[in-house]
């Protein structure tokens, strides 16, 4: 369950059991993670568990098809398997959470940029071809190109199409001016959470934003290695 009643309802439960006891979660924090959040604010303990830990388990099952109860019980077996003491512990971070929340959203509105861009070419190729082949295949990068994109829309004779054009530009260079600012935002959040991230060659804000927001608490692995096998990146052999 991802909503707050859900989290209730688990608590609910919860409560007529054992005092001592642990929560393990399927991996899947977009769409768990709000009932991640509220179990371990509740004060339990939580350990997450890869998907790929439980095809054994959901293979055993006796049990045909796929349900939450057969769901749960594959997840259960899986942390029972590998050991409670030696999955990751869930945790709140508030600031890494924010920071993931707001890059997630400026990521989403660089994609409407880049969509809003692709449609204003269709229609300058059009209505007015020789300013669209003046535009790099970049795009719309830099407020120079896009105000003169602007004042050659302004000298065309008026149309519907001309008018959806000039709209599609204005939302464009809102885009822009967002971005700017959720960037700024984050530039803060991240000097203040971890600074050293931004200290390191080649990693600025959004990267910095990205390895936060999606490997928060990264203290909570025992080694260097152990965080590199979860992120995905230590190296195997390879002959």
């Amino acid at each position: 369950p991802a909503s707050d009643a859900g989290t209730l309802d688990a608590l609910r439960f919860a409560g007529e059991l054992d005092v001592e006891r642990v929560w393990a979660i399927e991996d899947c924090r977009h769409v768990s993670g709000r009932l991640e959040r509220g179990l371990v604010a509740s004060g339990d303990r939580v350990i997450r568990v890869a998907p790929g830990l439980t095809e054994t388990s959901r293979r055993s099952v006796r049990e045909p098809g796929k349900s939450d109860p057969i769901d749960a019980t594959a997840i259960a077996r899986a942390a029972l398997r590998e050991g409670i003491d030696t999955l990751p512990v869930a945790f709140l971070d508030e600031q890494a959470h924010e920071i993931r929340v707001l890059n997630d959203y400026r990521d989403q509105l660089v994609n409407e940029r880049v969509r809003l861009a692709s449609r204003l070419r269709w229609h300058l190729v059009q209505i007015a071809p020789e300013l669209e082949a003046q535009v790099r295949p970049q795009g719309l990068i830099g407020p120079q190109i896009r105000a003169k994109v602007a004042r050659g829309l302004t000298r065309l004779p008026r149309s519907p199409q001309v008018r959806v054009a000039r709209a599609i530009l204005k939302r464009i260079n809102e885009i822009y001016r967002e971005e700017g600012e959720l960037h700024t935002e984050l530039t803060t959040l991240i000097k203040a959470h971890c600074p050293q991230l931004l200290a390191e060659h080649g990693c600025g804000t959004v990267t910095a934003a990205i390895i936060i927001g999606h490997t928060a608490g990264a203290k909570r692995f025992a080694t260097d290695a152990c965080f590199a096998r979860h992120a995905g990146t230590a190296p195997i052999p390879a002959s």
